[in-house]
């Protein structure tokens, strides 16, 4: 099976479908797993590279922002050129981009580094899924994907805790956490090589959209650069002319899309009300969670007192949570219909974010963390599900994998956003890390903003999403877009 006209033929539980499904797993694993375990690793590499809260931010953001700007691109260049070819590059450079994050002697390398790994993220990661899909036969595509999603959660939920450990080895412990990829990237390559079939989609038609990834790349690069750097050099001239260089990108990106016979992302999805609605409530929840997680491991450790294991292992309950109800609560919104689901699991979520306003200098973990986790996880679990099966429904059948993609960029350009915007707006400086006082009230108002985002994503989805919605359509095998541990990982469904 060289081809996409081929029809793909693997059974899960043959030899050369197990091989597939690791060579997938471990691929998509690896991004996963740098993703969370690099939010644990933010306090030291700041002590170690002598790094501010704004270079912290940048860790993250360099790393999202091409993700987002160049995902869905990564996704067409598989179907045309090859999805085991794309993803085997992917992986290759990521690794190489990991290496040079261990080795990076400045955090301005390293954040350069991050960006690297964004790139080659971008490649591997709509790959994995694409791969299952094009090689498995239809029988054995749900059980693949749904072991893929099971297994990805299992390095999303051992990434902060692996984080910690490594982490707390000694005060460069931080590089032993990109070292990790090697070799993992080493056994995806050997893998992919024996045993996964090339595969692409003969039928791809136009050319490739560089110009709207290069569009939509620098637009939000611009926009990000100015949010972030605005609050530290007091807004000059020329942030406020970057800022309006990136929102003029971005309208260019629109209108390229709107003119275009093959776009990279087709207006036309948001034709439907229950689509954009639904990417709304994703961009509100998505933006909560991404900001707040990002602050949270580091209130833990400088505030609380918590070691880089402790703090990493914090948010094991929602992985747990999520592991035993997301799949209950598809179920259930199929039955009754997304909307309640929608709106009851925000608030929820949003109250469990609210209870992080007790953590301080002498919380403890049972009380102060554990009850505002259980509770976030919670609502988390009723989220995510319906929310993805209202997104792919609302969709038409031969988009559903656009609609996937376009959701994980926009949960990834709401936590991008909110990781550059959400600091200043609580009123934490780029000196609070050296201040725990500050930085705690700092968190406090954080949270409660992440908490309002929260509720302001159920109440919307109260008011615009119809239970008609799911009506005849099975419950989704995989999320559209995951929930961030703390940083969200994509599953995109290209």
């Amino acid at each position: 099976m060289t081809g996409g006209g081929a029809p793909p033929g693997l059974a899960l539980k043959s030899a050369a479908g197990r091989w597939v499904l690791a060579a997938a797993v471990l691929g998509s694993g690896m991004a996963m797993l740098d993703a969370t375990v690099v939010n644990v690793a933010l306090p030291r590499i700041g002590a170690n590279l002598h790094a501010g809260l704004t270079s912290l931010q940048w860790l993250l953001n360099a790393y999202t922002l091409t993700l987002s700007g160049l995902l869905l691109l990564g996704g067409s260049l598989g179907d045309r050129l090859g999805r085991r070819r794309i993803f085997a590059h992917g992986v290759l450079w990521f690794a190489i981009a990991s290496a040079g994050c261990a080795l990076a002697p400045t955090v301005q390398v390293l954040i350069g580094m991050r960006a690297a790994q964004g790139v080659a993220a971008a490649l591997l990661t709509p790959g994995s899924l694409a791969i299952l899909e094009a090689v498995f036969r239809r029988e054995d595509r749900a059980a693949a994907v749904g072991a893929w999603s099971g297994l990805g959660g299992v390095a999303t939920a051992i990434g902060p805790v692996l984080g910690g450990l490594l982490t707390g080895l000694a005060p460069w412990g931080w590089r032993l956490v990109f070292l990790l990829n090697l070799p993992l990237a080493a056994v995806v390559l050997v893998v992919t090589r024996n045993w996964v079939p090339e595969t692409r989609d003969e039928q791809a038609g136009g050319r490739l959209d560089l110009t709207g990834a290069a569009l939509a790349a620098l637009g939000l690069g611009g926009v990000v650069y100015a949010l972030t750097e605005g609050p530290v050099r007091r807004w000059p001239g020329s942030l406020l002319a970057t800022a309006a260089a990136g929102v003029a990108l971005l309208v260019a990106f629109g209108i390229n899309e709107h003119r275009r016979q093959s776009p990279m992302m087709p207006l036309s999805l948001f034709s439907s009300r229950q689509f954009s609605a639904a990417n709304l409530v994703t961009f509100l929840v998505y933006a909560a969670l991404s900001g707040s997680l990002f602050l949270l491991p580091v209130q833990l450790q400088l505030v609380s007192g918590f070691s880089p294991v402790a703090a990493g292992s914090s948010m094991l309950p929602v992985t747990v949570v999520m592991l035993l109800l997301s799949a209950r609560m598809g179920r259930l919104a199929q039955r009754i219909g997304p909307r309640r689901p929608m709106a009851v699991g925000p608030v929820l979520a949003g109250i469990g974010l609210a209870l992080l306003v007790r953590l301080g200098p002498d919380s403890g973990y049972l009380t102060g963390v554990l009850p505002a986790v259980v509770i976030f996880a919670l609502g988390l679990s009723g989220t995510v599900a319906p929310l993805t099966a209202t997104v792919l429904a609302a969709a038409p059948e031969h988009q559903v994998g656009i609609a996937s993609a376009v959701n994980n960029a926009v949960a990834r350009t709401a936590g991008l956003l909110a990781v550059a915007v959400l600091p200043a707006l609580a009123g934490i400086t780029p000196t609070a890390l050296a201040h725990p006082a500050a930085l705690s009230t700092g968190f406090h108002h954080a949270v409660l903003i992440a908490a309002g985002l929260c509720i302001a994503g159920g109440l919307l989805a109260w008011l615009t999403i119809s239970d008609d919605v799911l009506a005849g359509e099975p419950a989704p095998a995989v999320p559209a877009a995951t929930p961030p541990a703390p940083h969200p990982p994509s599953l995109p469904g290209h």
